[in-house]
């Protein structure tokens, strides 16, 4: 396996694939003098991130001598761009898959071309930001490939496919929905939308609802002896991936996350349709309510003649109109009333010239502003602060919006590329440093119902959670940080400090890294879950080919801890044996049948979409063990 990348994202993969997989990996980095901090993954990994830049150093001077690469060591090779050279010394001609995870979407589409003509049956998996572009980049790729090889399976069941994933997209349901009451994440699968629910131990006399499935239990904070979200040493009293039943039923006093259905209740602002205002928002409320007193107005006049003067309705106040504009003739041989009633109408023309005239400049100066940032409204509340508008914060945002959730952002960067998205949606935005003073009030903290600080600096999300929560101690925050070690200190302080408020620490490249991986084992990620500090991932797969699927009973194929089958795809790919349409016909639109009995037999044929632990998909799926069977 081959990653190239220059950020933290290509060291989570890495370890990723050595550490889950087994894979044996080649590294190409920016030289040492360009390469960012690599982010700590757990204590127990700290030792050999510090070796890697003595690694380094070795390598290449093994690169320059001409030496033998020990088939066991990791091999890294330092260099500035992803050409044919540096990829004619990692090995592209014999590698089974290249990962290109640049920050930049033009290096790793450059370095994805060059792959391809060395290796037209290397498995690529590119990190692309455009996602248009990369519908288009992966088609053409992947008929280059059919071109220059056919389109049969390569070597140890790789094909020469591309898959083009982005960081972005896949950390922000989970990242999104993580500030919504109730609920962690939110996965999408083949049409169909699940989520992942935190729920509160069951009170006594109480019954948990198990949803659709229980997927894991969650750490048992009070007696947590690592004192952190789901660490590694918290042991038994950690959070348990995938639990069996009799696991569920002993763990009293303990929350679960359970599958079911997404819904969403809590307040909501309109969605914007384009660029195209609301009709009540061209006018202010002062010039609204000013309009409706002029209209009284004229209702009362019109009565007013008609009780005078006995005229139909209509007449009435079509001559009411003439007078108001000062067209019709005067009343000089009328009665008393009918002369009163015209100068009060022409006093009320008078007064309706201005009010026009207002309303004219308003609509002008509403639609010229309307490519403008919208600022928060008076009375705004219930709303998310979204700290951030780079590429992570507009996907949040983005989603954010499609579950019509009221989001206010807040952006130090003037020429963001968030801030197209947030003009289109119409969503309210404060420039300025969060870090300065009057900025999270200017977005309405006080009010708000969640915080995401999604900026790229640590201190900078740290210290705007701090100060968000000096001024309301019960506040959802959810952070994003670089590194585990620092997001467990910062757990633990806020955790001691708010013991009632909810805090989340997450990592996108830990988020995204899983399902990266998962594409350069030839294996389709549908999305992937944090759990604490965990991550729980959702993959799907044919099941020919897998003694510890096929022929079993969806019960028997379950093993509590590693994966379990929560779907049934019924789509055309795959016909169904005999004497098994009952499941056809109680499958949705979607195609998934997610009520799968657990006395139903998985055939060869079958495709299903389960849940697997990041090490236990490895067993189910993993390249070497299948390699030392055959032979």
């Amino acid at each position: 396996m081959i990653v190239c990348g220059d950020d933290g994202l290509a060291h989570r993969l890495a370890a990723e694939l050595r550490g889950v997989y087994g894979e044996q990996v080649t590294l190409v980095v920016p030289p040492s003098g360009r390469r960012v901090r690599q982010p700590v993954v757990g204590r127990a990994r700290a030792a050999s991130a510090a070796l890697l830049d003595r690694f380094v150093n070795a390598a290449a001077h093994r690169t320059g001598t001409g030496g033998p690469e020990p088939a066991s060591a990791e091999q890294v090779v330092e260099a500035a761009e992803v050409t044919e050279t540096v990829l004619g010394e990692a090995g592209a001609d014999r590698a089974a898959a290249l990962a290109l995870v640049y920050d930049d979407d033009e290096t790793n589409i450059r370095g994805a071309l060059t792959a391809r003509r060395i290796n037209p049956r290397l498995r690529l998996v590119l990190r692309l930001y455009n996602r248009r572009l990369g519908q288009h980049i992966e088609e053409l790729l992947d008929q280059t490939a059919a071109v220059a090889s056919g389109t049969g399976p390569g070597p140890a069941g790789f094909d020469a496919s591309t898959t083009v994933l982005s960081d972005a997209d896949t950390a922000a349901p989970a990242l999104a929905a993580t500030a919504l009451v109730g609920t962690s994440k939110v996965v999408q699968t083949e049409g169909l939308v699940l989520r992942a629910v935190e729920r509160q131990p069951p009170r006594p006399g109480e019954v948990a609802d198990p949803g659709l499935c229980t997927l894991a239990l969650l750490s048992a904070t009070s007696s947590d002896p690592a004192g952190a979200d789901g660490s590694e040493g918290s042991g038994e009293q950690g959070p348990r991936l995938l639990p069996d039943e009799a696991a569920v039923a002993s763990a009293t006093g303990r929350g679960t996350v359970v599958l079911e259905q997404v819904s969403y209740s809590g307040p909501s602002l309109p969605s914007g349709r384009g660029g195209v205002p609301p009709f009540a928002s061209l006018f202010s409320r002062r010039l609204r309510w000013s309009l409706a007193g002029l209209v009284g107005c004229v209702l009362a006049l019109a009565v007013a003649l008609m009780v005078v003067t006995g005229e139909h309705p209509l007449y009435a106040t079509y001559v009411t109109l003439l007078d108001l504009f000062g067209i019709n003739d005067p009343a000089f041989h009328a009665t008393t009333g009918r002369q009163v009633l015209q100068l009060l109408s022409g006093l009320v023309g008078l007064l309706l010239l201005p009010v026009l005239l207002a309303a004219v400049l308003e609509a002008l100066g509403t639609f010229r502003s309307a490519s403008a940032l919208r600022k928060p409204p008076r009375g705004l509340g219930g709303h998310v602060v979204l700290l951030g508008l780079g590429k992570i914060g507009t996907r949040v945002l983005t989603r954010l919006r499609e579950l019509h959730i009221p989001v206010v952002c807040v952006e130090s960067d003037p020429e963001a590329r968030g801030l197209a998205t947030a003009r289109r949606l119409r969503v309210p935005v404060v420039l300025g440093d969060v870090t300065q003073e009057g900025v999270l009030e200017a977005a309405k903290i006080h009010r708000a119902s969640a915080l995401l600080a999604l900026t790229s600096v640590d201190t900078t999300n740290l210290e705007a959670s701090l100060y968000a929560r000096s001024v309301r101690p019960d506040l959802r925050v959810v952070l994003r940080l670089y590194d585990d070690d620092f997001a467990t200190a910062v757990y633990r302080t806020l955790r001691a400090a708010h013991p009632s408020a909810l805090t989340r620490s997450r990592s996108v490249s830990h988020l995204a890294a899983p399902a990266f991986a998962g594409a350069m084992m030839g294996r389709q990620i549908l999305g992937a879950i944090p759990v604490e500090r965990r991550v729980l991932l959702f993959a799907e797969l044919e099941v020919g080919g897998h003694p510890q699927l096929e022929g079993r009973t969806v019960g028997e194929a379950f093993r509590a801890g590693a994966w379990r089958v929560l779907a049934l795809n019924t789509a055309p790919s795959g016909g169904r044996r005999d004497g098994e349409a009952p499941a056809e016909e109680r499958a949705g639109a979607s195609g998934l049948v997610w009520d799968l009995p657990p006395t139903y037999v998985l055939g060869a044929g079958d495709r299903v979409v389960l849940a697997a632990t990041r090490r236990g998909l490895a067993e189910l799926l993993g390249r070497r063990r299948r390699e030392r069977t055959g032979a």
